[in-house]
Formats: structure tokens, sequence, C-alpha cells
């Protein structure tokens, strides 16, 4: 039967006509939290703060509505974390003499219970595939929300905090090692979780969840031999508006290679016959590893730029050569090799996988290693 241009129309409605109530509701709530916002805090931000906010509301709609468990984790997360406010009352000291603030949702509290939760989620997923057993995934999956809810709401309580220790003092809470192993380990678990919902599958759980795991034990021994947790000023370089954008786009790509590689080493075990019969499909496995470093690439290839002007803003020019900036090119030269190879030569398979697992290594150097050997103008960031 012959179709006309106007019935294809009519049967393909636009992607705002598949839009349900719940959607626009979502929205206008993500809209009318940033006019409070301006309208209450609007006095304490400049230009480029206000233009920040005022874009976040389009995206994290188009977000929502893309990936719809965004529609009531938002939600959640600012509902708690407006509740450690309220406890505070105005004041600090208050942490230790209300319930529900010490144990539950000061920001210290609210990540120490988003690092258990991460731990026994990857206890569960690490079960469910030894045991064959859909139940631990479920499981794990759920805690590993749990943590991303808690973690959110610490730093949204986090970043409260530092106002109350003085208005020269408050900040974003991703000036630090401390701060940015939290986002790293938010933004990588947001991620898995994406793609286990798009793919229908858990048994990736355990191989990246280690790496979060990794990365909450060294930030709770950080927090213990350093007193890392404690909220310091920002040195004069972090007092800048850049800082808000260009190191969220910077742990996006870290987060994402990070991920890649750990989906890397369920690919070479599936590869050799260890564990065939519990992992995905080696072609689900390789889509997966290639789409979560494009991402990265992405991400990280704006970070990079943000990086220079802001490098410029502060130190009057765009590249220095500093540690921090040379490892930053050496991990951007490794995934444009990387993706190079993979959409000129077809690069796949275990060299493929082989590549993502060994650019872990050199992302790790590059996020931790320069901050532990090297010094330079990123010297704020030392163990």
């Amino acid at each position: 039967m012959e179709i006309t241009q106007n019935q294809t129309y009519t049967q393909a409605p636009g992607y705002f006509k598949r839009l349900g109530a719940l959607d626009w509701l979502f929205a206008l709530a993500l809209l009318a939290g940033a006019l409070y916002a301006l309208n209450r805090f609007g006095a304490f931000m400049d230009y480029y703060e206000k233009s920040i906010l005022v874009a976040a509301v389009p995206t994290f709609a188009a977000l929502g509505w893309h990936w719809k468990p965004v529609r009531w984790l938002m939600p959640l997360a600012f509902l708690l974390a407006y509740f450690g406010v309220h406890f505070y009352d105005g004041q600090l000291a208050n942490a230790e003499s209300r319930f529900f603030l010490k144990y539950m949702l000061s920001s210290q509290s609210a990540i120490l219970w988003m690092s258990t939760m991460f731990f026994l989620s990857t206890l569960f997923y690490i079960g469910g595939l030894v045991l064959r057993s859909p139940f631990g995934g479920s499981v794990g999956s759920k805690l590993c929300w749990a943590a991303v809810v808690l973690g959110l709401t610490g730093m949204l309580v986090r970043w409260y905090e530092s106002y109350l220790i003085g208005t020269d003092v408050g900040h974003i809470p991703i000036s630090n090692l401390y701060e940015v192993f939290i986002l790293f380990s938010l933004i990588t678990a947001l991620f898995y979780l994406y793609y286990e919902q798009h793919y229908q599958t858990r048994q990736l759980g355990p191989f990246v969840l280690l790496v979060i795991s990794a990365a909450i034990g060294f930030l709770l021994w950080y927090t213990v031999a350093r007193g890392a947790a404690d909220i310091q000023p920002l040195v004069p370089a972090l007092q800048s508006w850049w800082m808000k954008i260009h190191v969220p786009a910077n742990f996006i790509g870290y987060g994402t290679f990070a991920l890649a590689a750990m989906v890397a080493s369920a690919y070479l075990l599936k590869s050799h016959g260890y564990l065939a019969d519990r992992l995905p499909s080696l072609e689900l496995l390789d889509d997966v590893m290639y789409k979560a470093i494009s991402v990265g690439f992405a991400f990280f290839t704006i970070a990079t730029i943000l990086g220079a002007l802001w490098a410029a803003e502060a130190w009057g020019g765009y590249w220095s050569w500093d540690p921090k900036e040379t490892w930053a090119l050496i991990v951007w030269l490794n995934y444009a090799a990387w993706l190079h190879m993979r959409l000129m030569s077809g690069l796949r398979g275990r060299a493929a996988a082989w590549w993502a697992l060994v650019g872990l290594v050199v992302t790790t150097f590059a996020f931790l290693g320069v901050n532990m050997f090297l010094s330079g103008l990123h010297s704020y960031g030392k163990l």
C-alpha cells in the first residue's frame, strides 16, 4: 500500500510528541529549581555561573527524557540534600549534635554510606556472576543505584557546608583529590548503569564495580591518612568558573576510559575461554568498549580545550608543558590513536581490548601518578 508523505509524517510523530506528562513535569521542576536558585542566590553569581545554571535546565531535561532513571535520581538526591541543609539550620556544629546529620546526611556520613553501598554492590555483582544468580546481579544493581544517590547527596551537602565555613571558602566540591575521587566513582557508576540498562545485562557489574571499589578504597585511605575530608579554601588558580565545567568534563573522560578498560578485561577473559558462558557476547563487549571510549574521548577533548583556556586566564598562556598538561596530551593521543585505528583499520578483538586495558594504566598515571611523583603548576592536587 502506498504511503503518502503526509501519512508518513502523521505516523512518525516528532521527538517532543513522544514525551509524556512525567517528562514535562521533570523539565518544569528543573526550570522551577533554576529560577529559585537565580532568585535566591543570583546576587552571588557572576554572568558565567548564571549561564551554566540556565544551560543546565535543557541539558538535564534532555538527559532525563533519554534515560528515564534520571527523572527520579535527581529529585531524590536534591530532596535528601535539602533535608541535610535543613537540619544544619545554618550551624556547621549541628553535624555532631543532630542524629540524621551525624549518621546519615552530613557530607562525610553520606559519602561513607556511598562507599559501603559500592563495596556491597561489588560483592553482590561478583556473587551473581560466580553463582549464576540473577538475584545477586539485581541486588548489586540496586545497591549501586543507592550508592549513586548517597554520593550525589553527599556532594550537594558538602557544597553547602563549604559556605557555612565562610562565603570566601564556599565552592563546588570538585577541587581536590578527595572530591574528584567521589566524582570519578559517581560518573563511572552512572555510565555503567546506563549501559547495564541499555544492553540488558548485569554481567559487567563485577568488572566495572571493581575499579570503582578500588577508587573508594583509595578515598577511604586518603581520608584517614591525610584528613582529606576537611574542606579547605580554594587556591587562587582554582577560584575560577572554568573549574565548574573543566573538571566534570575531564572526569567523564576518566570514568568512561576506566569503564572501557574493565569491559576490555571481560573481553579478554571470554576470548580466552574463561567465564565464556557467563559473560555477554564478544560483539556486545566490543560495542560497549567502543562507545565508552568514544564518549570519553569527546569529553576529554572538550576538557583539554577548556583547560587551555583556563590556563591562559590563570597563568597567561594556553600551554606550558606542565607535567599534568603533558600527560593529558599523552592520554588524548592514546585514545585518538585507538579510535583512528578502529575507524580506519577496523581495530577489533584482543588487540583493541589490550590497548584499552593499557590505556587505563596511562590514564591512572595522568590522574594520580602525576600528583604523586611529579610537580608543576597543578601541585594543588598532590597527595
